[in-house]
């Protein structure tokens, strides 16, 4: 079986929502880091740096899936068009399939 192109749209809807996901796991993680850190930062006391720990904290776990799947969905359009060209020259991937 020989892949001789491959749908843009669709790579690129599939690495957007597998990109989305790895966001959401960097951006829990950014958040925690965050949360930690302003606790730290604040030593029991009031502290204006605590409040944008708090902020990166809250907006990592927006902003982080919303770039990521954007990123994601760009990358795939671009790799499954690059592949579409390369292949004329190529001719294809070559995959073995067993049952």
């Amino acid at each position: 079986m020989v892949i001789r192109k491959v749908g843009a749209m669709s790579l690129g809807k599939v690495l957007g929502v597998l990109y989305a996901l790895l966001g959401l796991l960097v951006g829990a993680i950014v958040s925690l880091v965050s949360m930690v850190g302003a606790a730290i930062w604040t030593h029991g006391g009031e502290s204006p740096g605590a409040f944008l720990g708090v902020f990166f904290g809250v907006a990592a776990i927006v902003a982080l899936p919303l770039f990521y799947d954007a990123m994601g969905f760009i990358g795939g359009l671009i790799s499954a068009t690059l592949y579409n060209v390369v292949v004329g020259f190529t001719g294809g991937l070559e995959l073995e399939l067993t049952e």
